[in-house]
């Protein structure tokens, strides 16, 4: 069974997933991620040097492989959620929603309707014009996956109703930036906990998935058991080379030599 085409019924089932974000911009990194048993990864189109040669080319490939790849937009614009679905994402993580108003907009640039994503069957992720045009509407209300970052305290209070907002599909909690919003200089305060838990609530009670960052993978029952969260973003393919390059030197560095 396809990959890229059940994993929004992972997401909305809840479904334990696993994936990281990539910082690389080289489709080699596609390559190799999509014989992990990663359920997803995403382009990082936020925080690392991707431009859109780097996305296109790392989500070509990730469409021939069937491999589930979001793409963290830069901005909540149009034009950059157009990019990157066009270009073939299964959907995209949006940062710093923080109102009810943004989250309806973002789902309205990313759903095809009066005023929203505009319609080219021409695209990869139309399969270059091969499909009819029902076959691609339908394909988007399969397929397609918004998520709405939230990273301010302010929107912790309406997070609910962000998850309401039709067309979002997935909660995350950003708790870097909640932390430093807070005024915080660590991720160790009761608020940030509480925070982290109020969202949890706020996504079942919308009917969401609900996902968030986590540095390693020993941290993901704590975090599923605690604050509810199933979608995990696992630190980043910089640690995972740094941490193994580590261990394989620390036991090289430590034998004898005769």
């Amino acid at each position: 069974m396809s990959r890229i085409s059940t994993f929004k019924k992972r997401l909305l089932s809840r479904d334990p997933l696993c994936g990281t974000f990539l910082k690389t911009p080289h489709y080699v990194m596609i390559e190799i991620f999509a014989q992990s048993n990663f359920d997803f990864i995403c382009l990082d189109g936020e925080h690392a040097p991707f431009d859109r040669a780097a996305m296109d080319q790392c989500l070509a490939v990730a469409r021939a492989l069937d491999f589930p790849v979001l793409v963290r937009v830069g901005d909540s614009s149009p034009r950059e959620i157009l990019w990157a679905l066009d270009c073939g994402a299964v959907g995209i993580v949006v940062p710093h929603v923080k109102t009810v108003e943004m989250a309806k907009d973002i789902a309205k640039s990313a759903r095809f309707g009066n005023g929203g994503r505009g319609f080219a069957g021409s695209t990869r992720w139309a399969s270059y014009a091969t499909r009819p045009m029902s076959d691609l509407m339908q394909q988007s209300q399969n397929e397609t996956v918004v998520i709405a970052q939230i990273e301010e305290p302010e929107a912790v209070s309406c997070a609910q109703a962000i998850g309401d907002v039709d067309g979002i599909d997935a909660l995350f909690a950003g708790p870097a930036d909640l932390s430093v919003g807070m005024g915080f200089d660590h991720q160790d305060a009761p608020e940030l906990k509480q925070a982290l838990q109020d969202i949890g609530q706020a996504s079942k009670a919308a009917a969401v998935g609900y996902a968030s960052f986590i540095g390693n993978e020993d941290m993901a029952q704590h975090w599923a058991e605690t604050y509810g969260v199933h979608m995990f973003f696992v630190s980043s393919e910089h640690a995972f080379i740094r941490n193994a390059a580590n261990k394989i030197a620390a036991t090289i560095q430590t034998i004898n030599i005769e």
